[in-house]
């Protein structure tokens, strides 16, 4: 019932996200996890709003049924996309000089673009991306990676965690026998 491409992990995941009714260990292995889902499907539940764009108890075993779409990747398809996006990445540091890569004709380039930017999880292909947009030759094409919701959610966190303000302070004097005044926006 549950693919075999949701990890233990995963499947931990899922079950603190959507609130299943479902009681585990970490030292529960990925077997016991997916017993434990099995039998709290028997049960009725309210999944909460979620990431997963799951809302009810059918979405949900249809999502454990297929592939993870995060485990899409085998490893040698996962090199292969790390190397393309290597090679896009010095492209560009390179000063977006074509001579200067292993490309010889720029719509090598938005080939391999076309290709990797479907796995926009990976952190490489992100960032070339990022990078290739400021190339003039490829001036009002954009690509744009494409990004599982989960891993949005977890950039978007950071993306706040980092944003922390810190207090400002303002002294204005007009004159010097003036008081000091301390503004904090």
């Amino acid at each position: 019932m549950i693919h075999k491409s949701h990890s233990k992990n995963d499947l931990i995941d899922i079950i603190n996200h959507l609130g299943l009714p479902v009681v585990f260990s970490h030292q529960d292995n990925k077997k016991n996890i997916q017993d434990k889902i099995k039998l709290s499907m028997k049960e009725d539940f309210k999944i909460k709003k979620n990431y997963f764009n799951i809302d009810d108890k059918d979405q949900l075993i249809v999502y454990l049924e297929k592939q993870n779409p995060r485990k899409t990747l085998t490893t040698k398809e996962k090199n292969d996309v790390m190397s393309i996006s290597k090679f896009i990445i010095n492209y560009c540091k390179a000063g977006y000089d074509i001579n200067c890569s292993k490309y010889n004709e720029l719509q090598e380039i938005i080939d391999d673009m076309d290709y990797v930017k479907q796995f926009g999880d990976i952190p490489s292909v992100r960032r070339c991306c990022k990078l290739l947009k400021d190339d003039v030759k490829l001036e009002g094409m954009t690509f744009k990676p494409y990004i599982s919701p989960q891993v949005q959610k977890t950039l978007d966190d950071k993306k706040t965690s980092k944003s922390i303000s810190l207090c400002n302070i303002k002294i204005r004097r007009a004159t010097p026998e003036d008081p000091i005044i301390v503004y904090f926006d």
